[in-house]
């Protein structure tokens, strides 16, 4: 053989899609999925932004947890309570709170 043969290289395989994710759910559904793991068992805001970011910057979950909070206790799926008594009013409460889901009766 007087010429020498060149391969040709074959082309880099191509990487095998990642699987994709789920898609994460809206914070109001993942806020009563995280309370109803344990119906009868209230949670502190930051406990529930660990159960969502355990890694992350889960100090960024405190106040859209408030929000979507006050607007599950308004359409009566969640309780918000401050010492331990449901708050009367959802839109006006300060300090700390805890979250769980209405009791049955």
């Amino acid at each position: 053989m007087a010429k020498s043969e060149t391969k040709t290289p074959k082309p880099a395989a191509k990487p095998k899609p990642a699987t994709a994710k789920p898609k994460p759910l809206p914070l109001d559904e993942r806020l009563l999925a995280i309370l109803d793991r344990e119906p009868a068992r209230s949670l502190s805001p930051p406990e529930i932004a660990h159960l969502i970011e355990p890694e992350g910057d889960w100090h960024a979950l405190l106040m859209p947890i408030r929000r979507a909070a006050v607007a599950l206790a308004l359409d009566g799926k969640l309780v918000i309570y401050r010492k331990g008594k449901p708050v009367d009013d959802p839109n006006d409460f300060r300090g700390v709170y805890r979250l769980g889901l209405p009791k049955a009766e």
